[in-house]
């Protein structure tokens, strides 16, 4: 378990000093998804920085499994480093090493036998999908590629914590989705806990079961994705969650009083024709004011926004819709 306790971290600049995580408080349960998440400058990578150390906090503890890091030398802070990994947006490869090379690193520096350190290194490129490319080196990867290969390098020391920091940002939507079913499937397959910073309520969707939501260095929200997915009581969180509201808002007209959201959270039968389902069997005709989802493996994510005649016919549709599994209605 990792728990933030009034997590503070100022910052001196020529202006005077800046505080850029202001009393943060966050339990980080083992084998969680965790997401933390806000717009540029809310202080989310100062944040994960801290966990590991890398930035000291002005106030404030991360105490992980029962251990205040804070208080520990910097050579058992090491062996928590070894525990706790990253990877960053940059991938932050080694160009001159190949990728079996790249992922033998920390173990050379763990002091592992080379010939050990190979074999974990080639067991990991398989798990990563990329078993053919241990004598290739980073610059002939793709960004995918690359990301996997910083993934299996952050798992060579067997950690308990993965933490990503903006791990997915430079990459192209198909392959952001391939990362973060990876990201799962090893969050499933070893029970790693996975600490996501990103500014995409899109990943959170998609692989978290918690966030935290950063705005100006304080948590203005946190807990369940469906909760704060489905109701968020934050105007940072509604801004994150709702950006239709803003970005599409065209699309509803001032007319339009009767107003609801569908939210797919992994829902496999939101594939199907539910607006039309609706128009056939309640005989309700839904105006589809904005919509935008996908598709991850079998399952939808994303929302629609849909406007009613009357209250009636919107609080009938509310229910009825309401019914199918991973489908979140809620009025606007």
């Amino acid at each position: 378990m990792i728990e933030i306790q009034n997590l503070s971290k100022n910052f001196d600049t020529s202006y005077g000093s800046v505080a850029a995580l202001k009393n943060v408080s966050i339990t980080i349960n083992d084998g969680d998804i965790f997401g933390i998440i806000g717009m540029s400058g809310a202080g989310k990578s100062t944040l994960v920085r801290t966990i590991n150390m890398l930035e000291r906090p002005s106030d404030g503890k991360v105490i992980i499994d029962g251990v205040d890091i804070g208080s520990l030398s910097d050579k058992e802070l090491r062996k928590i480093r070894r525990n706790t990994t990253m990877i960053f947006q940059g991938f932050n490869l080694l160009m001159q090493r190949n990728c079996l090379k790249n992922i033998c690193f920390p173990l050379e520096l763990a002091g592992v036998p080379k010939a050990e350190a190979k074999k974990r290194a080639l067991e990991l490129l398989d798990m990563v999908g990329l078993a053919d490319k241990a004598k290739v080196y980073p610059a002939q990867l793709s960004g995918g590629q690359q990301q996997r290969i910083a993934i299996a390098r952050a798992l060579a020391t067997n950690p308990k914590v993965l933490l990503c920091d903006e791990a997915t940002s430079a990459l192209d939507p198909n392959t952001t989705n391939s990362i973060l079913e990876l990201i799962r499937d090893i969050n499933k397959r070893l029970g790693i806990t996975v600490i996501i910073i990103t500014h995409q309520m899109s990943v959170v969707e998609s692989v978290c079961n918690k966030v935290a939501i950063l705005e100006n260095g304080v948590v203005v929200e946190q807990g369940i994705v469906e909760d704060i997915f489905s109701r968020p009581k934050s105007q940072a969180a509604k801004n994150l969650v709702f950006p239709e509201l803003q970005e599409e808002s065209g699309g509803i007209s001032d007319a339009q009083k009767n107003v609801i959201r569908v939210v797919f959270n992994g829902a496999v039968a939101a594939n199907q024709p539910m607006v039309a389902a609706l128009a056939l069997e309640k005989n309700i005709k839904a105006n589809i004011c904005w919509a935008s989802t996908k598709s991850i493996g079998e399952k939808a994510y994303g929302s629609m926004i849909l406007g009613f005649a009357s209250k009636e016919e919107m609080r009938i549709a509310t229910d009825y819709l309401s019914e199918t599994q991973n489908v979140i209605v809620n009025e606007i």
